[in-house]
């Protein structure tokens, strides 16, 4: 199981932070992940960006995602982790 925390403070909000929220949403559930990915909130994390969200997964932190580089996003970051966390 993996954490995915997306920053909602008003930087991110302003920069799409509800439209990544509702991509990792519909990823979670039409992967039936709801098990295995925990989605939440943040407020803040100090990591704001000129572009983008910031988004932690696990302890990583990783900032200017946008519905643009989602994709890559979800299948370069959020999927390994969760690979690895099934091997660990």
């Amino acid at each position: 199981m993996i954490y995915v925390e997306v920053c909602v403070g008003s930087s991110c909000h302003i920069k799409g932070a509800p439209q990544i929220v509702e991509m990792l949403q519909k990823r979670i559930e039409d992967g039936g992940l709801g098990d295995d990915i925990i989605l939440m909130g943040s407020f803040c994390t100090g990591r704001c960006n000129r572009v983008g969200v910031t988004i932690k997964v696990g302890d990583e932190v990783y900032t200017g995602i946008t519905p643009e580089t989602f994709g890559d996003f979800w299948t370069g970051t959020v999927l390994p982790a969760l690979e690895n966390s099934r091997e660990g």
